[in-house]
């Protein structure tokens, strides 16, 4: 037990060994210098009589040996004792003083090879010595005092935040493999991200810069197409992802049972646009899906009613909207059932535009309330019901968009086994709020239809997802998984998730996703994110230093795996997440924190040999102008025709 008598006791024994080796330093001194001492007579027949009897010991033969013995006895109180710690002092110290002091000790030897008088050499040499001796007993000292612990070289705890990762490749007819290297206590390991079930879905988080394009999309977009997938893409930069999967599709054509073909939406260069309809007739099979699309369009263009939904006035203009989709629908079954169509219909005067609409029974019960504030003069209510959509709709009103909308390229059913296509979406930052809502129209429609049974794999990549809206993402990530269909949702934060969709439906669409690949981020999601993760084994070190003595401790405990400031700090190209498995592919070391492996140079390379987009058509501003009038007459012949 650590008594106060038992650390008396062990002073008194340090201190009697250091006792002896003073005493067998001073008898050497002695004898190295009794000729001279006896020539000038300061020997005495006592003394001399003592060191017969310490000759017959066999410590004094040589003066090498006496210092050594010395010196050894010297080591062996230095390793009983406990000095103070100090937290200041380092190696170079201690380690310096007693190189210096065994130099000086035994250094002092080769005076006596040198011709000077007795008195000096022997004052040179007990001076040396005892310096030398002095200097030993100092460092020793002082060795006692170091406090050497791990944790003052890992100041991040990036040691104890290290884990086990996953280092097979683990690959399917589906999967997503990424080659990545992480860091286990302190060694760099290859590793693989594998994302074999992305029909669960997959998150993709980041800031911008963090990499979520360049070292993950890219990969889902060429390992999907070399696999088979139809495909499409919500580019909010275009054309980027387009790029990518168009010259893709060229270089895999073939592993295609049929090949699909490529289309691409872009408002910005009409040459080099398809057009398609997504109020297509063909695929509005009843009123829910007027309603559908009539909710997709309106909220997109006033994103801040998304969390105002089942009011008064938020649900009203949905309801006109989309009694006016339905009558096109209807009307020379659905000649004229495309977005510019209905934005003129709704420009009607009042009058004209109610009689138009009681034309069609379907609507009446939709547009009933409309005509009853007309009919008792309620301008003010009616107003607050129509106006808000004439005039959301308004901002749609291009000819540009009219074209694009009007026409019928092809249809959005693109993973149809036997017409399977590839299509990209494209946006533009400085216009997102106009194009994204139509684009939401798009997604909307693309969503219904590829939801089926029997149809062939297909891969939905929306990047920069929270500049689109559609309603009921959750239930394509909850059931599109039987269909085959594979959802990435790229994002940079969780707040702005939460802004444009309202905090319920980011929430669901958080904790519903199989996959998570998240670059860095900060507050609440990177706070979200560490929770997800979990928290393994850390070991813990603590010191306490008071007047007698200093105590270590160590202990383990359970602590986040990827606390939210290693998130908050990760470089690009730079991931953290965790993965889904399957039960006939089982994944143990779900969790990753990882740098993702870029082959720049190929990557570079390989770019630039990629192909321009060649023209889809040759367009003049003539031609999109009579496009727009053309709408227009069309809405005047259905009043002529239907009110005659």
């Amino acid at each position: 037990m650590n008594t106060g008598e038992n650390e008396q006791a062990l002073r008194k024994i340090i201190d009697f060994i250091r006792l002896i080796s003073l005493v067998i330093l001073l008898i050497h001194f002695y004898i190295a210098g009794y000729a001279y001492y006896h020539s000038v007579g300061l020997t005495h027949r006592v003394a001399d009589q003592i060191l017969v009897s310490l000759a017959h010991t066999g410590l004094f033969t040589s003066s090498l040996k006496a210092k050594t013995i010395a010196l050894g006895l010297l080591v062996i109180s230095l390793v009983g004792a406990k000095g103070k710690k100090d937290e200041t002092l380092t190696w170079w110290k201690p380690i310096l003083c007693i190189i210096v002091g065994v130099g000086l000790y035994y250094g002092a030897q080769l005076l006596f090879l040198m011709k000077q008088d007795a008195p000096t050499q022997l004052v040179i040499y007990y001076g040396l010595s005892a310096i030398g001796y002095l200097l030993i007993l100092t460092g020793g000292t002082l060795l006692t005092r170091l406090i050497k612990l791990r944790f003052r070289k890992d100041i991040f705890n990036k040691l104890n935040e290290s884990f086990p990762q996953e280092e097979r490749l683990l690959e399917n007819e589906y999967s997503i493999n990424l080659p990545a290297a992480y860091n286990l206590q302190g060694k760099r390991r290859k590793s693989w991200i594998n994302v074999i079930n992305p029909f669960r879905s997959s998150l993709v988080i980041g800031t911008p810069g963090a990499g979520k394009s360049y070292f993950v999309i890219r990969h889902i977009i060429a390992q999907h197409i070399r696999k088979g997938f139809a495909m499409f893409i919500y580019d909010f930069k275009y054309d980027d992802l387009t790029r990518i999967a168009y010259n893709m599709l060229l270089k895999n054509a073939k592993v295609y049972p049929v090949l699909p073909k490529f289309y691409v939406i872009n408002f910005e260069d009409l040459s080099r646009t398809h057009r398609c309809n997504p109020l297509d007739p063909a695929t509005m099979d009843d009123i829910t899906d007027a309603t559908e699309s009539s909710r997709t369009i309106m909220l997109g263009l006033n994103r801040e009613w998304i969390k105002k939904q089942g009011d008064f006035f938020v649900e009203s203009p949905i309801n006109f909207v989309t009694g006016i989709i339905w009558f096109l629908r209807k009307h020379e079954d659905g000649k004229y059932c495309t977005l510019p169509h209905v934005i003129e219909l709704m420009q009607l005067e009042y009058p004209q535009l109610f009689k138009l609409l009681r034309t069609e029974p379907e609507i009446e019960v939709l547009i009933n309330p409309f005509e009853s504030a007309f009919k008792n003069e309620a301008m003010e209510q009616l107003e607050g019901q129509i106006a808000s959509a004439k005039i959301s709709m308004a901002r749609l009103a291009s000819p540009q968009l009219y074209y694009v909308l009007s026409g019928n390229d092809f249809t959005l059913d693109i993973n149809n086994p036997k017409e399977p296509k590839l299509v990209c979406m494209g946006n533009n930052p400085q216009k997102q709020q106009i194009y994204g809502a139509v684009l939401s129209l798009y997604i909307s429609r693309v969503i219904k239809l590829v939801n089926k049974k029997h149809q062939q794999k297909c891969s939905l990549i929306f990047d920069e997802f929270p500049t689109i809206y559609f309603n009921g993402i959750d239930g394509l990530i909850a059931t599109a998984r039987a269909n085959k269909v594979a959802t990435t949702l790229a994002v940079q934060d969780y707040s702005q998730l939460k802004k444009d969709y309202g905090k319920d439906q980011a929430e669901v669409i958080m904790n519903i996703v199989g996959n998570v690949i998240s670059g860095q981020v900060v507050g609440d999601t990177a706070k979200l994110l560490s929770e997800r993760f979990g928290k393994i084994v850390q070991e813990r070190e603590s010191i306490s230093i008071n007047r007698t003595e200093t105590s270590v401790s160590r202990s383990t405990q359970l602590d986040a795996a990827i606390p939210p400031s290693k998130i908050a700090a990760l470089s690009s190209g730079e991931f953290v997440g965790t993965v889904s498995d399957d039960p006939d592919q089982k994944i143990e070391l779900k969790v990753f924190h990882a740098e993702i492996l870029n082959d720049h140079d190929a990557i570079r390379k390989e770019e630039q040999g990629y192909k321009a987009m060649p023209p889809i058509r040759s367009i003049s501003q003539y031609e999109i102008q009579q496009n727009y009038f053309r709408i227009k007459r069309d809405i005047q012949d259905i009043v002529k025709y239907k009110l005659k």
